[in-house]
């Protein structure tokens, strides 16, 4: 049996079926992600297994124990959300501390457990500030100390670092996997980043219409989509349709192919690759992307993103006639 399983969840919203028979197992100390669009329903299902949302119908059990039923207070369930709900008038300590002291412990327990938790969010200095003294990502901190002070059983996080700045959510999001991994928590993580799930999660669950759409690790999803919808949300992948495959290449398929920008080979010289499908095209666009490039290249009328590292001695120019390669296993069919 699974740690958590979510057993045919339906929701509802008066008409709105929003979770449609969600059937899902997350194993005991993994990091688990619910990925998709907004409006897909992965807030709700998070919101379910809080009991923050009641269910219409299917079950919820939690290490064992059937959970859809009890009340939010009694399911030992740490929750921290995008906006940090931080006491404004108690210190960082002080926030930390207020669960333990609702719980009634010991002030030596509490001292300590507080002290262990700012050390682990590396907050070391900040225990008499004010929420109002500290930038947003110590803030977020603050919040995830607080959860992880109560040692819950699973710790959800509902889009926690997206009201921060980039370099700053890099650095968070480091930080969030190496705490729970080091701590053993069952985390379950909801964004709507592609990189973001693929950087932190164990097991990534891609939300499409209140159903799951495909799940996997990291790798596999990202690699091997399983659907048009995967392939376009995640790895921007160049989708081509049976006609324009066999214009490009020659061969017929039945069905969509989907093709990585990244697996394509690109020069200015015929490539010698005599085992991989073989392209001429002209260079129409190009679009940097920190230290990716991305071109776009005119095919036989079919236009193929081709990504490259930013080297400036591979560097093409509109207009450019090029020639690009890629090899039969990176053609997935959808």
């Amino acid at each position: 049996m699974a740690y958590i399983e979510f057993r045919n969840i339906d929701k509802f919203y008066g008409a709105n079926h929003v979770l449609k028979g969600i059937s899902l197992d997350i194993e005991k100390g993994q990091f688990v992600t619910l990925l998709g669009p907004s409006g897909c329903g992965k807030s709700t299902l998070l919101r379910c297994l809080s009991g923050l949302e009641a269910v219409n119908g299917g079950q919820i059990f939690l290490d064992g124990e059937d959970i859809t039923s009890k009340e939010p207070k009694d399911r030992n369930i740490g929750m921290v959300f995008q906006q940090y709900s931080l006491f404004p008038n108690m210190t960082v300590e002080e926030n930390i501390a207020f669960g333990l002291k609702l719980k009634k412990m010991h002030p030596d327990t509490i001292q300590e457990k507080v002290k262990a938790a700012i050390r682990m969010v590396e907050l070391e200095g900040k225990e008499r500030q004010h929420p109002a003294s500290l930038s947003g990502g110590q803030q977020q901190r603050v919040a995830l100390a607080r959860s992880i002070v109560m040692e819950p059983k699973v710790l959800l996080l509902d889009e926690p670092l997206s009201a921060i700045d980039a370099k700053l959510r890099k650095s968070l999001q480091i930080s969030i996997k190496r705490i729970t991994k080091d701590l053993g928590l069952t985390s379950v993580f909801v964004t709507h980043d592609q990189d973001e799930a693929m950087v932190m999660s164990d097991v990534i669950n891609l939300f499409h219409d209140g159903r799951i759409e495909q799940s996997g690790d990291p790798v596999t999803v990202y690699t091997r989509p399983v659907s048009s919808f995967a392939a376009s949300f995640i790895g921007s992948y160049n989708q081509l349709t049976p006609e324009q495959f066999a214009r490009m290449t020659g061969k017929g398929r039945l069905g969509e192919t989907a093709i990585r920008p990244e697996t394509f080979s690109i020069s200015s010289s015929p490539l010698g690759n005599r085992d991989e499908y073989q392209f001429e095209g002209i260079v129409e666009d190009d679009m940097p992307r920190g230290n990716v490039l991305r071109y776009q290249v005119n095919v036989k009328g079919v236009q193929i993103h081709v990504d490259v590292l930013f080297r400036s001695h591979v560097l093409f120019h509109q207009g450019d006639r090029v020639y690009l390669s890629v090899a039969e296993r990176n053609c997935i069919p959808l």
